[in-house]
């Protein structure tokens, strides 16, 4: 059996799809990673200045003379 022009422009459309969503895969997998770091970059951030500010004295200040 003979293979047809279009059977093997088929095929290779075939292929280079299968390749771009391999491509497409890898991208949105290392995408997600940075957004991941982002966020615990963002979220060390937030504690890290939410515990500051809760361990801050609260000396009353005393009042200004007139």
């Amino acid at each position: 059996m003979r293979l047809q022009t279009i059977q093997i422009v088929a095929g290779l459309a075939a292929a280079v799809a299968f390749v771009l969503a391999f491509m497409a895969a890898g991208a949105a997998l290392l995408s997600g990673m940075f957004m991941l770091a982002g966020l615990a970059a963002v979220g060390w951030l937030a504690y890290s200045l939410i515990k500051g500010v809760l361990r801050r004295d609260h000396k009353p200040e005393p009042p200004a003379r007139a």
